[in-house]
């Protein structure tokens, strides 16, 4: 029933599909920002497409990964090198970024360095701020304080 029905029904026709337009900002940005084991073979193709377009993009990949390295690999020390390029290469995001880490230093090297994390505090702190943003205006201090201690 099916090759005769394909043989006298008419055929739709088949157009061309149109060539894929450049990538977006957020394609992009994901190639420059993610791991390169992550990244299938097509994105590495286009990626290094856009980085051989765009000389500026290059610069900001390669900073990028280095940065990324230094936080998972704790090596802060290479930090003022790092800013050093960052700035040298102004480029509006990056080098305002490493002007900001320059006011401090030393926190941002040990950040880079140390193993130790502030990530308990921080919960804790972002915990009570949720608190108090959902009793504003409603409640005292007092039942913000007993709702505190009996989490």
């Amino acid at each position: 029933m099916h090759d005769w029905a394909a043989q006298r029904l008419p055929q739709p026709r088949r157009t061309p599909q149109p060539p894929p337009g450049p990538p977006n900002v957020r394609q992009v940005t994901g190639w420059l920002t993610r791991r390169p084991s992550s990244l299938t073979e097509d994105d590495h193709q286009q990626l290094k497409a856009v980085l051989d377009h765009r000389p500026e993009l290059a610069t900001t990949h390669q900073l990028a990964r280095d940065f990324g390295d230094m936080l998972t690999q704790q090596t802060g020390v290479l930090l003022p090198a790092w800013i050093d390029e960052a700035i040298v290469a102004d480029l509006p995001g990056l080098s305002g970024f490493a002007r900001g880490l320059t006011n401090d230093i030393d926190a941002v090297t040990a950040g880079l360095t140390l193993r130790w994390s502030s990530g308990i505090t921080e919960a804790a702190v972002n915990r009570i701020k949720k608190i108090k943003r959902q009793l504003y205006g409603r409640a005292e201090f007092q039942l913000l304080r007993k709702m505190l201690l009996l989490q």
